[in-house]
């Protein structure tokens, strides 16, 4: 596979226009497959007018039945979850589009490289307590009858994406889902499996469980609530059922209601599977 400079794919990410018409006009080229994904995940190239960038194509042909999810549906999960990360003014995940390809219809998104230089955002510490700008996660069995406490820094960006993946509903924020990006930015991707109508939140980023929400996210839930009932919601109607666009809507007037970062449900696994 050709390899993927960890700026260019940041610059594409951040140059909104830019990066949708190229997936959506653009030519894709399919390289091979990322192994590890749990659907066909397909890493290609995309071309459009001699400019040429990595992405990632996943296959509608390609995801494999949920018991929980509708066949079908994953990839347009991924461009609703693009939608509402682009309309909280945060820009969280990378550009996303729904088109055809090589493979029928599917998703297909700007390919982030991980900033090799970024600072790690999972850690494990002692049990007794995290050190100074960490938040505790959970304590983690590491062999041997030791305990450690798996933790994540004290980051705006991660807390920004708490608040989304709270109204997305994410059912599967590993820590792999993060991607620290070579311009500052921490992107989330694979969102899949989000805007079930059933609490089903699972994730690595409980550390402000319970905390009040910051003034800006109080700010941004506000605004995405009108949007939400205006274009936002007619974007995101060709994606989602009705009644996953009405709890959508009711999570993000719980969200207000509350104040405060959700907590971990006692009826639904809280932490993914594996984490990372």
């Amino acid at each position: 596979m050709p390899e993927a400079a960890p700026a260019a794919g940041a610059a594409l990410a951040a140059d909104v226009p830019a990066a949708l018409r190229l997936l959506r006009e653009g030519e894709l080229t399919v390289h091979g497959q990322l192994t590890d994904a749990s659907n066909a995940a397909l890493y290609c190239s995309v071309t459009l007018d001699g400019v040429s960038a990595p992405c990632v194509y996943k296959p509608v042909a390609g995801e494999r039945p949920l018991w929980d999810f509708p066949d079908g549906t994953l990839a347009g999960r991924e461009v609703a979850a693009y939608e509402v990360g682009a309309a909280t003014g945060w820009a969280p995940i990378p550009p996303t589009v729904l088109r055809e390809g090589p493979y029928g219809s599917g998703m297909v998104q700007v390919w982030v490289e991980p900033d090799p230089k970024a600072a790690p955002l999972l850690a494990l510490q002692d049990p007794a307590g995290p050190e100074q700008g960490w938040l505790p996660i959970v304590r983690a069995d590491v062999g041997a009858g030791r305990t450690a406490l798996l933790v994540h820094p004290d980051d705006r960006r991660l807390r920004r994406l708490a608040v989304v993946d709270a109204v997305l509903n994410n059912a599967d924020r590993k820590g792999g889902h993060l991607l620290p990006a070579a311009d500052g930015r921490i992107y989330g991707i694979d969102h899949g499996v989000t805007f079930a109508v059933p609490g089903k939140l699972r994730t690595l980023l409980w550390g402000w469980a319970e905390q009040p929400l910051t003034e800006e996210a109080g700010e941004m839930l506000r605004r995405l609530e009108s949007e939400l009932a205006g274009a936002l919601g007619e974007r995101l109607r060709p994606h989602l059922t009705a009644a996953e666009l009405t709890a959508t809507r009711e999570r993000v007037a719980g969200l207000l209601r509350s104040g405060r970062h959700p907590v971990p449900s006692q009826e639904w696994p809280s932490i993914p599977w594996p984490p990372v």
